[in-house]
Order: C-alpha cells, then structure tokens, then sequence
C-alpha cells in the first residue's frame, strides 16, 4: 500500500510525505472505523473514498460502513441538515422515533466493528445516534460535523446535542459552525484529492469531447456550477445571473449534478430548475451519475468561470476542485465558501445574482486577470486544502485524543 502514498509526492513534496509517515508511525496496527450515510454523492463521501485508502497505506486498520434506512428516514435526516443551516423545522415525535429506531438497527448490524475499533468517526446527524447503542464500547468515538451549524434551528439542535454531547471529541470545519460541546472541539477543513478522477489533469481529447457530448459550443464563455441540486446552492439565482449576464455577453450555463442517497428533495429542485429553464438552449442542465467524475472533471475544464452561489454551506468541495483546474470561482459569501475563495485574487464572494453577474462580465473582458486568478487559486488550493493535510490533521488528533493531557507527545 505504500505506493499508493508515493503517488502524491510529486504533487505535495517530499516534506510532506515524510511527516505523514512520521505522524503514522505510533498508530500502526489501530483499528479505525468511519461511518456515514452514503457511499456515492455528496462531500463526504468523496472525501472519504481517498482518505481511508491512504490510512490504510500508512498501516492503520480501516473500515469504511454506511448506514441504510427508509425513506422516512432519509426525509427525516434532510430536515435535520436543513434546521441545523437555519430553517425552521419541526420534525414530528414519529418521525424521530423512526430516526432512531433505524440507527438501532444499523448500530446491531455494525456491533462488533463498532465496539472493537479504537477510533470511530461517525460523520453528520445521520448516524450520530450509534454511539448510545454503544455501551460496551473499545476506543474513542469522534462525531465529525460537515454543516454550517452556526445558527441552527435550536428545538432541533437541541435534540442532537443529547447524542453528539456522550462522543469524546467533535470536528467542525470552521470555528464559526461550532456550538458549544462538553468535550474537545478541533478544527478540519475538507479538501479534495487531487489524483482522483475528478482532479487529475485529462489530456485535450477527453475535454473537448465534453463539448460534443453535452452540445456546448466552444467558441462562446461558459460558466458553470456543478453540485447538488439542493435549494441551498440556489440553483435558480445562477440561472438568473446567467439571464443578466446573456444581455450583455453571449455566455452559455451549465447546471450538473448528480443526486446523493441521502438526499430525497433533489428530484424536486431539479424540476424547479427545468421549469426556469424555459427552453433555453445555452442553458445545459445535466443530471449525472454519482460516479461521473472525470465527467464534471472536464466540465470544470471547458468552463471559463465556475459560480458556487450558495446561500448556506459547509464548505463546497466544487470549490475547491474548480481552483485546483485554475479557474476563478464566484461563491456565495457564505460559511466554507469564505476561506476558499480570497476575494479579488482567488476569485469574487457574491451576495446577489446582479453582483455575480456584473464580476462575471468583468472577468469575461478582462481575460488576463481572469487567468491570473486562477493561477493564484490553484496554489492555494496546493497549501490548503488537499487531502493530505486532511490526512495529516486527521493523524495529529488520534495522537492527541490517545495521549490524553500529555504536555508533549514524541513521535521520534
């Protein structure tokens, strides 16, 4: 497994690579589990198909489960996610009966896993519950928070809190999205993995044969967002921004994503989309499947400028993943967005369609600085956010947690 981690040393150096395996040295042989609710779409998943395989090839034990459930389930988790961001839900007493009654179920399903790991990290609400199934557990259990939790809906925080409150320790993205727990708190911003398929360089080919294969005309400015259809990424003020922009330049829209299991209110804001649509040629809405990658690889590659104009967000991985191809981003100013993208030099925070709009048609005539942006992007995306320093933060907490109120931990 350890070519698996050479792989990376020509992208990241090999001062990192040697602390990786400094820090792994200690933890050789430990039994680590994750747990989320889906094993294709979405962030966290992604995320995770690259940072178990390179635990693993720094000698951890690692598993990979997802939990399974029914739809009510899943309705039942989305309106979690959507209270904790801010909206104002009430979720029925049934309704989280079943929430936790299918958590049980996993939690029998995955018992000897779980009570045998040393390490446990169980990622968003959606399995937060498996740890009070827990009562003969073996090692520490970590609850890895994903979401803009700053302002949440407090009947239903309040609710998750007496699960999340028992784990030994929580991560949060940004210290804005944390609420105040009984245990320690860090701080792990994701990140992408820059040789999987949706980051690796493709040869010239492959990307102007998206042209052909979506009928995208490659003599016209592209701009793009590629995620979720979720309310929260507010597809329908970047089709609005695209009108605003038409009037002026004769840009053509991409709007693709792919729907997550997890996810039961996509079908829907998919549908509102078409509906703005109105039969738009230039506007190219594509549904792609969870593992399309080198697809939206060479989407982010065609496209001359991506938007992520989300209202609320965790993070947005498809920020990231733009500035790594060296295109500027236009982000919502919002939660993870904001520490991606360094206004006027990464890119441009925006607050309303007629702002993306008019730093769209800037960057569109002004083409140098709209290249220099992403040159600038794309290094910072190399000192911040790939998947190595995810790893290394990763390592550096189970050091911590396992050396408990150590002054100084010697790795050798």
């Amino acid at each position: 497994m350890e070519e698996y981690l050479e792989k990376y040393r020509s992208v990241v150096g090999e001062a990192v690579i040697h602390h990786l395996l400094q820090l792994a040295r200690p933890l050789q042989g430990i039994k680590v589990v994750h747990v989320n609710s889906t094993r294709e779409g979405g962030g966290v998943a992604e995320i995770l198909r690259s940072l178990v395989p390179l635990k693993q090839a720094l000698g951890l034990e690692v598993n990979w489960e997802v939990i399974s459930g029914n739809p009510e389930f899943y309705e039942c988790t989305k309106k979690i996610h959507n209270s904790l961001q801010g909206n104002r839900i009430s979720i029925s007493q049934s309704m989280l009966k079943n929430y936790e009654g299918i958590n049980k179920e996993n939690y029998e399903r995955l018992k000897d896993v779980l009570e045998n790991a040393d390490f446990v990290f169980i990622h968003d609400p959606q399995p937060a519950p498996l740890l009070y199934h827990c009562t003969n557990r073996k090692g520490r259990w970590i609850w890895r928070c994903h979401i803009d939790a700053s302002r949440p809906y407090r009947p239903v925080w309040r609710y998750l809190k007496n699960f999340v409150s028992f784990y030994d320790a929580s991560i949060w993205s940004l210290s804005s999205f944390a609420q105040v727990l009984p245990h320690p708190m860090y701080l792990i911003p994701p990140s992408i993995d820059p040789l999987s398929e949706k980051n690796i360089d493709l040869d010239q080919a492959e990307i102007e044969s998206a042209y052909e294969r979506w009928n995208i005309d490659p003599h016209r400015p592209i701009i793009s967002q590629i995620s979720r259809f979720d309310r929260f990424k507010d597809p329908l003020g970047v089709i609005e921004t695209y009108r605003m922009v038409k009037e002026f330049l004769p840009v053509q829209l991409i709007l693709a994503g792919s729907g997550a299991t997890d996810d039961p209110e996509g079908v829907e804001v998919l549908e509102e989309v078409r509906v703005a649509q109105r039969d738009d040629p230039d506007i190219h809405i594509l549904l792609l499947p969870p593992d399309a990658h080198r697809s939206i690889n060479a989407l982010q590659r065609i496209s001359d400028i991506i938007l992520q104009k989300s209202i609320r967000e965790g993070f947005g991985l498809t920020v990231t993943e733009a500035m790594w191809k060296e295109k500027p981003v236009l982000g919502g100013d919002t939660g993870g967005v904001r520490i991606q993208v360094f206004n006027h030099h990464t890119g441009f925070l925006v607050n309303t369609p007629e702002g993306a709009a008019l730093r769209i048609r800037f960057l569109l005539r002004h083409r140098n600085r709209l290249k220099e942006m992403g040159k600038k992007a794309k290094e910072f995306v190399r000192d911040n956010f790939l998947i190595t320093r995810d790893l290394r933060e990763h390592l550096t907490l189970m050091l911590a947690i396992s050396h408990g109120a150590t002054d100084r931990i010697e790795i050798g």
